[in-house]
């Protein structure tokens, strides 16, 4: 049995709306529940509202609204906005609700029972917006570096938590688990901070100058400070101490965070839970933050972005797959609406959308929508990798996503598409679909590419679960859960010839911008030999191809390809190549003949042949024509 799996977002901080940087860590654990269901593992997705504290308080007085009044209406917001990001949660909580706030009292009581907990007079700074006391060395330039302030000189009496007595504890455990703290970068982070002496943690707040929180438990004149109680949510949403899904998730639980909440999290929550006798969660994943005009966003700037708006003009499948293919996990990225229609139109509508569409007319044109039979023998001869990639691409995706390497899955899946499009442009379906005696390789060739985007489908599924359920329904699949299991995905010929299928539909429209006025062009299903319109290129992208000219030495027949011929080049060195012109030129068509080819390609096996590099030519209905030279020239000759 595979091991459960538990994932948490922060609980949101209820003195503010809900905005992009709340949408993406919420979608990250939304995909990763998805893709670890995939994989057939019990999964717990806990998210939720944190309400207590100073900001509560004074975001709801310049509302003219109680604490209470004002935590039911912003936790609500929180809580709506999940279901129309089409987010699975398992579990939603507040901190006001009050299994937690009976649990928070309990782990209070127990670590001050402990000696843990004592009372004394403090005196330090203060910042307002992050309740919390900074030392100087944290400040940059003498303010708060999140809210660009200077903190308050505070001097009162409170309750402290000994975490300098774990200090050492700590730096063993993170050295002794080298993936508590992803991605690495954070985790020297932590550990750098941890070189100092660990100041203990004041973890109350005098009722004198705060009454909106948790009572202690062992002082009534004093609330618990936010920070405790908030990170308490973890293991009171599972029932602790005894409850079943404490015993089932918590051995297994991963945090996500963006890293300005690094410190409790990775410094804090631990030490709270070796104090409380907890074992301590697996792993904290941390991401950075996006930045709008070079800057985090942020209330007080007035660069917030609403996710409501974005997917209400763009669509959510789309919103949720650029916020995944545009940010590398743990590192910033820059929002822009420019970049979000240039994903939609590049990756979305040009590769994925014109592909399936491509693909779909085929299989009407030529099958009238009925899914082909396959042709066992015929199928080894052009089946040509397909199914082989496909299984690489599964494994790829797998170990990429388990990483939270979500842009570097993503990737994996497009290298697919592009793969199938050189798939079609090779076997040449509307060729064969001229001759009777061809209609069994048809057959082979678009099953294939079904059965290849019924791969494609999956691999989707936990970034756009519409698309992936959208696509299977148009290839005669009922969407159904164990359709996007892992171990499904790998079984290669699961759909059922015969099936009569759907026509296509335009899974992404393409957005034309223009200043701050943007529209959707609606696709029209794509004519079943339409090539795919690929997006513009920069200067600096079309620099890395290497263009070569290169003399045909040798030339033959591939056996058992009905297009593919063998080419033994001279491009300054040595090289063979496989090309698909064999319909449109005999070896001895070739032979001696300068051709261009791009040299830096990817070597790749076609039918069993290493290619290294590829031949150009343009292909047409009625053949191949190879791309020549006018006049003999030196080959290995790069081209400019």
């Amino acid at each position: 049995m595979p091991d459960p799996f538990y994932i948490t977002t922060p609980i949101y901080y209820v003195n503010a709306r809900p905005h992009l940087g709340h949408a993406y860590t919420t979608i990250v654990a939304d995909v990763a529940s998805r893709f670890h269901a995939m994989r057939q593992e019990e999964t717990f997705f806990l998210t939720g509202t944190d309400e207590h504290g100073d900001k509560v308080v004074q975001a709801a007085k310049k509302e003219n609204l109680s604490p209470r009044t004002y935590v039911d209406k912003i936790s609500e917001l929180f809580k709506a906005l999940w279901p129309e990001m089409n987010i699975k949660y398992s579990h939603f909580i507040r901190t006001t609700d009050a299994y937690h706030m009976n649990l928070v009292k309990q782990i209070m009581q127990k670590i001050y029972d402990s000696g843990d907990i004592y009372f004394s007079e403090y005196e330090g700074l203060y910042c307002f917006g992050c309740e919390r006391f900074y030392t100087e060395r944290e400040l940059v330039e003498g303010k708060c570096p999140d809210h660009e302030t200077p903190p308050e000189p505070i001097k009162e009496s409170n309750y402290f938590f000994k975490m300098s007595r774990y200090q050492d504890w700590l730096i063993d455990h993170i050295h002794n688990h080298s993936d508590f703290i992803t991605p690495k970068r954070y985790k020297n982070e932590v550990l750098s901070f941890l070189k100092d002496p660990l100041e203990d943690l004041c973890i109350s707040r005098p009722k004198s100058r705060l009454k909106w929180g948790i009572n202690l438990p062992f002082d009534k004149d004093y609330v618990t400070y936010v920070w405790f109680d908030a990170l308490l949510n973890y293991v009171s949403a599972l029932g602790y101490p005894d409850g079943d899904r404490f015993k089932t998730f918590w051995p297994y639980a991963q945090h996500i965070i963006a890293k300005d909440i690094l410190k409790p999290h990775g410094i804090y929550w631990p030490i709270i839970l070796k104090a409380a006798g907890i074992p301590v969660y697996k792993k904290l994943h941390v991401h950075g933050y996006w930045n709008v005009d070079q800057s985090k966003m942020s209330k007080t700037i007035g660069n917030v972005v609403e996710p409501l708006h974005l997917k209400n003009i763009y669509g959510l499948d789309a919103f949720r797959f650029f916020l995944m293919r545009d940010m590398t996990f743990g590192l910033d990225s820059n929002f822009s609406e420019e970049a979000l229609i240039h994903r939609i139109n590049s990756d979305l509508a040009n590769d994925l959308g014109n592909l399936f569409s491509r693909v779909l007319a085929m299989v009407h044109k030529y099958f009238s929508g009925v899914v082909p039979d396959v042709d066992a023998e015929m199928e080894q001869e052009l089946e040509l990798g397909l199914k082989s990639d496909a299984l690489k691409v599964i494994g790829k995706f797998e170990k990429h996503m388990a990483k939270f390497a979500f842009n570097k899955a993503i990737m994996v899946v497009w290298e697919f598409i592009n793969h199938m499009n050189k798939y079609i442009d090779i076997t040449t379906p509307w060729v064969l679909a001229k001759k009777k005696s061809s209609r069994k390789q048809l057959e082979v060739v678009i099953y294939n590419l079904m059965e290849s985007l019924r791969v494609i489908s999956g691999l989707i599924y936990p970034i756009m679960p519409d698309t992936a359920a959208a696509m299977q329904k148009h290839l005669g699949i009922e969407p159904m859960e164990q359709a996007f299991h892992t171990n499904t995905l790998k079984t290669w010929k699961t759909l059922k010839p015969g099936t009569q299928i759907p026509k296509s539909i335009t899974l992404f429209p393409r957005i034309e911008y223009q200043g701050d006025r943007m529209s959707s062009v609606e696709q029209k299903d794509s004519p079943a030999d339409a090539l795919p319109v690929k997006p513009e290129i920069t200067l600096d992208v079309l620099n890395k191809v290497d263009l070569r000219v290169a003399t045909v030495l040798h030339a033959e027949v591939v056996p058992r390809a009905k297009k593919l011929l063998k080419l033994d080049i001279d491009m300054g060195e040595k090289r063979t190549i496989v090309a698909g012109i064999s319909e449109s030129y005999s070896p001895e068509d070739l032979e001696g003949r300068q051709v261009i080819v791009v040299a830096n390609l990817k070597p790749a096996k076609l039918m069993g042949i290493l290619s290294n590099g590829m031949l150009l030519a343009a292909v047409e209905k009625s053949g191949s024509a190879v791309a020549t030279l006018d006049r003999k020239i030196k080959p290995g000759t790069p081209l400019r």
